[in-house]
């Protein structure tokens, strides 16, 4: 299986990203944030910061990658996963409150090709994604660590479509990653969540993939152990607001908090 060169989002790189917020000032607040929720977290944060007067840095990467961080220590007060695992695999650590955990977002599974040349298919065990690559490469977050991939290799497993396209599977370091490979024409086809293929407007959804046939896409979200509960506390709940849960469901995401 093809690996996307790490030049694309290196370790380095991923730790500069991680990190840079805290050392340009001291936030307030600092949140964790898969990277699908990048379009929506920029709106809220700007919001949260001029509604409750504190400056709050958002750090956004795989799921796998942030978790790994609060375990070694970085300085988060609110982590938001795009699956229910690294949640789980934190909480059973103690790096997380667990009675602040509580299910954020849904969200869905989608097939995207660059520009506008494809139409719509159906995607089912008949889906000749071979055929479709035409020699390409399908875009995909990490299949084994990265919850866009999980989910991604799942689907297809479970479709019976996994075997045959693994060999020509680019993988990218996060969800945003594999979404720009497809957005600048460097993979003609890839497996993204529905939200992020509603922020690219170079991408065109083909279709979604049944929602039977990977685990349900749950963004799970909790206060950090050595985070300020008070402050991260009045974050999820500013979070659940109407005009926050509007921009939530702007960007393709389904609001599951109440």
């Amino acid at each position: 299986m093809r690996h996307v060169p790490r030049n694309l989002l290196s370790s380095f790189m991923l730790a500069v990203l991680i990190l840079t917020p805290f050392a340009g000032r001291a936030a307030d607040l600092t949140v964790f944030a898969a990277a699908s929720l990048k379009t929506a977290m920029d709106q809220i944060s700007d919001r949260f910061e001029e509604a409750s007067g504190h400056e709050i840095a958002v750090a956004l990467a795989g799921s796998s990658a942030l978790a790994r961080q609060i375990e070694q220590g970085a300085p988060a007060d609110v982590f938001i996963s795009a699956n229910t695992d690294w949640m789980d695999h934190l909480e059973s650590n103690g790096f997380i409150r667990s009675d602040s955990r509580f299910d954020l977002l849904g969200n869905r599974l989608a097939l995207i090709g660059y520009g506008a040349s494809s139409g719509p298919v159906v995607i089912d065990s008949a889906l000749d994604l071979t055929k479709m690559l035409e020699g390409g490469r399908l875009a995909m977050a990490l299949v084994d660590a990265v919850p866009a991939g999980i989910y991604g290799r799942q689907a297809l497993g479970s479709l019976g479509l996994w075997e045959n396209v693994a060999p020509q599977v680019a993988q990218a370091d996060n969800v945003r990653a594999a979404l720009a490979l497809v957005a600048t024409g460097a993979a003609p086809l890839g497996i993204v969540y529905a939200s992020d293929a509603k922020a690219e407007e170079r991408v065109q959804v083909l279709g979604l993939f049944p929602e039977e046939s990977h685990d349900p896409i749950i963004y799970p979200a909790a206060i950090t152990s050595r985070g300020d509960a008070e402050l991260a506390q009045r974050f999820l709940d500013f979070l659940r607001e109407p005009e926050n849960r509007l921009i939530f469901e702007e960007q393709g995401f389904e609001v599951l908090a109440e």
